[in-house]
């Protein structure tokens, strides 16, 4: 069986020799997939081959599919090469009408529905003599003759201090009124999360019949994400019967009062749910009146007047008792509020009990016992230069700004590109690097120009299937692959603990996912990892933020060694 790059290499090569395709025609595609820069990107002049190669490359088993003007043209080109037989027959096959000319037929087959891996698809690869790969795979709402099941993975086994942080918040959920209150702080990269889902799914469990929820709350829709990923697992891994019915309600989801009888685990941002404790909803009266017990995520934040919405309203609903309620946090005394942090929590706060050298630094301890990897960070000067308009302001309307105009603009610029490629090129082959994109377009390019240069690459973006998904990320965990290009879809739940490289392409406002984006590469030996992750940032002139600012910051994480 031929690998992808032996396929992609006898792909091209019968596209020039056989069906002649021109350097117009090939500058034209190029263009339609924003690829015409490559050249100046790379610094060199490319044959028409290597055109082609870096086009099969960004398109995949794709080539050939759609409906836009330049791939009618292309399938065109290659029926015209088919014998007049073989092109009278297929038409034949859907048409009922005779004397039709040559080149009526021609159009006709060109501009039959392509729908992948299905039967023109596969005809017109396998009339033509390409690889089946490129027939496309296909996938709609019929049973198929074979299913993608995805293996069972075994959680790892927790630690001892994790463990004794789980028993120990286990014993709080037994108690009521402010001694089922508590706070958990562990260094980031310290499995907080696991440790609290594990304590929270083994106490709950039994009340989830019960119709009883579990509210977590975070900060963004990010860490929503890597919540609802990480109950998933632990609830997956265990021998539990019963399904667990996980409800997003951040963003654009929203719960619906007659799915609320299940029971089970509610993720919410707190503005979504004050919200909705401020106009009374009958969803957010339910969700608090049946409420097992809260987890607020990045709890020194938990200080504000929603915060303080929410716990009245709960009074108000339940009594002075309520229900157990435990923070999470890697930073408790950074906060000027430590006062009102801790009145919340009554400040029962759990520590791992690994002596003085932890609580002199936490950091230090975790990397000298290998529990994380060192972080070796480098910024690169892009020379690229952004105005943000006066009228974004904050951090929040700077991201959505970015995401709407700049990030577009950043991923086509030709020097940006040549600046990234170069350095790409320069880390050893054999590494396993993450390089987090502008935009997917700029992903695809990125993957595309390096597996020209031989650099085995994919992208991986939320348009890819799961099942690639999965054969990618496993080739990446087996060395198989050196590079996965993303765009903001492995920042949490992603699973390859010895990444030893993450590139950042892009400009990134959020303190939360800039630390989600690190912490891939921050597992160190103890978890599976490595000992130092190298991080570069590519880093734009930006007017009105001054310094690198994911750097800045997360400078505690970088200065604590």
């Amino acid at each position: 069986m031929n690998t992808v790059n032996e396929i992609i290499e006898n792909t091209a090569t019968l596209l020039i020799e056989k069906y002649n395709l021109s350097t117009r025609f090939i500058n034209t595609i190029l263009e339609e997939y924003k690829l015409d820069c490559c050249e100046e990107v790379i610094n060199q002049k490319l044959s028409n081959k290597d055109k082609l190669i870096i086009l099969l490359n960004h398109r995949g088993s794709l080539f050939f599919s759609g409906s836009n003007v330049h791939i009618i043209d292309l399938r065109i080109k290659i029926i015209e090469k088919w014998s007049n037989t073989i092109i009278d027959e297929e038409f034949n096959k859907d048409s009922k009408t005779n004397g039709k000319t040559r080149t009526h037929k021609i159009r006709v087959l060109a501009e039959k529905n392509w729908h992948k891996g299905k039967g023109w698809a596969s005809r017109f690869i396998e009339l033509s003599g390409f690889d089946h790969y490129y027939a496309g795979f296909h996938n709609d709402n019929r049973k198929e003759d074979f299913e993608d099941i995805l293996p069972y993975k075994k959680l790892p086994v927790l630690k001892d201090f994790q463990m004794g942080l789980k028993n120990r918040l286990i014993e709080t959920l037994k108690q009521q009124g402010d001694k089922a209150k508590c706070l958990i702080s562990l260094p980031t990269g310290g499995g907080k999360t696991r440790v609290a889902v594990e304590a929270f799914i083994e106490w709950l469990q039994p009340r989830f019949s019960e119709s009883k929820y579990l509210i977590w709350i975070a900060q963004s829709e990010e860490l929503c994400e890597q919540a609802i990923n990480c109950i998933s697992q632990v609830w997956s891994a265990r021998e539990f019967t019963d399904i667990l019915r996980i409800n997003r309600f951040f963003g654009t989801h929203n719960v619906c009062f007659d799915d609320l009888s299940e029971g089970g685990v509610i993720v919410c941002t707190i503005n979504k749910l004050y919200l909705a404790i401020k106009e009374r909803t009958e969803e957010a009266t339910y969700i608090i009146d049946n409420c097992g017990a809260i987890i607020i995520d990045e709890a020194h934040r938990a200080i504000t007047m929603m915060y303080d919405t929410l716990y009245s309203y709960a009074q108000e609903r339940r009594g002075k008792d309520l229900f157990p309620i435990c923070g999470l946090t890697a930073t408790p005394g950074r906060t000027s509020d430590t006062e009102r942090l801790t009145d919340f929590f009554k400040y029962k706060l759990f520590t791992p009990d690994l002596g003085t050298q932890f609580e002199t630094n936490p950091l230090k301890y975790f990397r000298d016992k290998g529990y994380l990897a060192q972080p070796v960070f480098s910024t690169r000067t892009t020379g690229y230069s952004i105005d943000i308009p006066d009228n974004y302001s904050s951090p929040e309307e700077i991201e959505i700004y970015f995401q709407k105009v700049q990030n577009k603009k950043l991923s086509e610029s030709k020097d940006r590109n040549r600046k990234i490629i170069n350095e790409l090129l320069n880390i050893r082959k054999g590494t396993s690097t993450l390089v987090y994109a502008c935009t997917i377009d700029h992903a695809n390019f990125l993957s595309a120009i390096m597996n020209y240069y031989g650099r085995k690459s994919v992208a991986i973006t939320s348009k890819t299937d799961n099942a690639l998904r999965y054969r990618f990320i496993e080739k990446f965990r087996n060395k198989e692959i050196d590079f996965i290009f993303n765009h903001s879809v492995l920042t949490t739940g992603f699973d390859a603990p010895k990444t030893e490289n993450i590139v950042i392409c892009r400009p990134i406002f959020s303190d939360v996912l800039y630390e989600q984006i690190v912490g891939r590469g921050l597992r160190g030996v103890e978890f599976g990892g490595t000992p130092s992750c190298e991080i570069i940032d590519f880093c734009d002139n930006i007017s009105r933020m001054g310094d690198q600012q994911s750097y800045i910051r997360y400078k505690d994480f970088w200065s604590q060694s």
